[in-house]
């Protein structure tokens, strides 16, 4: 596979020319955010390739800091004229200071890159992509003949990106990414239930393809839609609930991570808000977020503003240690970016977001933990969920759980949905498995609009009290 060879998509010149008269002498931060970007992807269906697309787009983002304000302009067209009207705009946004002195470019500083500066779809035709979809759907219905449908996708995304900050600090990362997902339907005497898997990473479509994680995928999608075909109506009420480890941590993410981002603190709108060195989880529960896992979906080299991701401890041992920051949000908490100032593209802002977020191993293994339950659900696969950021109320559906008692599973349940606060959650959690396990590399983050690739993870965790929603009472 070739190294990819950058080029800066407009001359340097015109970049300093712009950050000349984009930034008010009284600009608190302020960067040109240059992206170009391709993705392609195949989806299967009906046991044929049925959608095949590829795109590219190139843009600069133009940003102006002043204290809570924030302006930012964004262009397709790179070339310089459009690029100053741009910045021009953002500063217009942010509120005019003045003129400020000529900004110089020059390198900032190297960070060993997470992932290989490659486009992961090198070497890897369309063909050969259409081959592995086609296999995946042969596999999937020669496991089991109650298979009635196949949906099978695969993906990859290449994206450039170079930074030039108020401080004239040039940074450069190029991100790859790839996806494999497999979706299958089974029926049986008229019923019909659907199991769904998938994974990837910043890595090659050539390793995607060359591993075993298509096949493992494709038998985890069938062994889900089979179980439920046989589950039972799953009970309601309040009980214990066990959660498996793995990809159960989107209940983490989404219950808990979003009240720990700062711009929710810093306005005061997060149950987490003003709550820095208390106790806001049971003792032994340690919330970390680290976008510097080498490959992982949700892992970044620098974030949007060039900042280098890190391994943040959010919450330690139960106290509330620290939030996650962009550099604004961190300036005005008086504290230091966390290297999750995160955006979609160059036509979106920043926002402090997730990267990899999960909870640390405890001493208990999975066996004692599901073994505690005398009677509760022991939920091991999420589907969709809804939560209030605000407030962290959360409702999640199951995709994969089981009805427990005397500590030993008695059978699968479906329908069962998970009801709960976020915070009132972490102080209900009485066991912490030994078995941290990160989710495959299929989670999507959204918030305003944005839509970004995260990283959840969780060890087995029992919650002594929880809400089950259920048709069986």
């Amino acid at each position: 596979m070739s190294q990819y060879h950058s080029v800066l998509p407009i001359a340097e010149e015109a970049l300093q020319h712009t950050l000349s008269h984009m930034l008010p002498a009284d600009a608190d931060d302020g960067d040109l955010y240059l992206q170009s970007a391709s993705s392609e992807s195949l989806a299967l269906e009906e046991g044929r390739v049925k959608h095949i697309s590829a795109s590219s787009r190139q843009g600069i983002g133009a940003r102006v800091i002043k204290g809570e304000a924030a302006g930012h302009a964004f262009t397709d067209r790179l070339e310089p004229a459009a690029l100053l009207q741009a910045a021009k705009s953002a500063r217009a946004i942010a509120g005019d200071g003045g003129n400020a002195a000529p900004v110089n470019i020059h390198a900032g500083i190297a960070v060993p890159s997470l992932y290989q500066a490659v486009n992961p779809a090198d070497g890897v035709d369309f063909s050969q992509r259409k081959a592995l979809l086609e296999q995946l759907d042969g596999l999937a219905r020669g496991l089991d003949p109650r298979v009635r449908q196949v949906f099978a996708s695969i993906s990859s995304t290449f994206s450039d990106i170079h930074i030039v900050r108020m401080d004239g600090a040039h940074l450069h990362d190029v991100r790859p990414l790839v996806r494999l997902n497999v979706s299958v339907v089974v029926e049986e005497n008229g019923q019909r239930e659907t199991g769904s898997a998938g994974g990837g990473g910043r890595f090659s479509l050539q390793r995607l393809i060359d591993g075993d994680g298509p096949q493992r995928w494709v038998r985890e999608a069938v062994r889900l839609a089979t179980l439920n075909l046989g589950a039972h109506a799953a009970p309601a009420g309040t009980m214990p609930v066990v959660l498996g480890s793995g990809w159960p941590g989107i209940l983490l993410h989404e219950a808990i991570g979003h009240g720990l981002e700062g711009d929710f603190n810093r306005k005061g709108t997060s149950v987490f808000a003003d709550k820095l060195g208390k106790q806001v989880a049971a003792r032994g529960i340690t919330v970390v977020d680290d976008g510097s896992i080498a490959e992982r979906r949700g892992s970044l080299t620098i974030d949007d503003e060039g900042t280098p991701s890190q391994r943040t401890v959010l919450i330690e041992d139960g106290i509330l240690i620290g939030y996650l920051c962009d550099r604004q949000n961190a300036r005005l908490m008086g504290m230091q970016s966390t290297g999750n100032g995160r955006r979609e593209s160059y036509a979106h802002p920043i926002q402090p977001r997730m990267t990899n977020t999960f909870m640390l191993a405890g001493n208990d293994t999975p066996e004692d933990v599901l073994a505690s339950l005398d009677r509760g659900i022991y939920a091991v696969n999420f589907g969709g969920g809804q939560v209030d950021i605000t407030s962290g109320k959360f409702v999640f559906t199951t995709s994969e759980a089981y009805y427990v008692e005397n500590g030993v599973i008695q059978y699968p349940v479906k329908g069962a949905t998970l009801i709960g606060s976020g915070h009132e959650v972490l102080h209900k959690v009485s066991m912490i498995g030994n078995d941290l396990a990160l989710d495959p590399g299929v989670g999507t983050c959204g918030k305003g609009g944005q839509s970004v690739p995260v990283g959840v993870g969780l060890p087995t965790i029992r919650i002594d009290e929880l809400t089950v929603g259920g048709t069986q009472t």
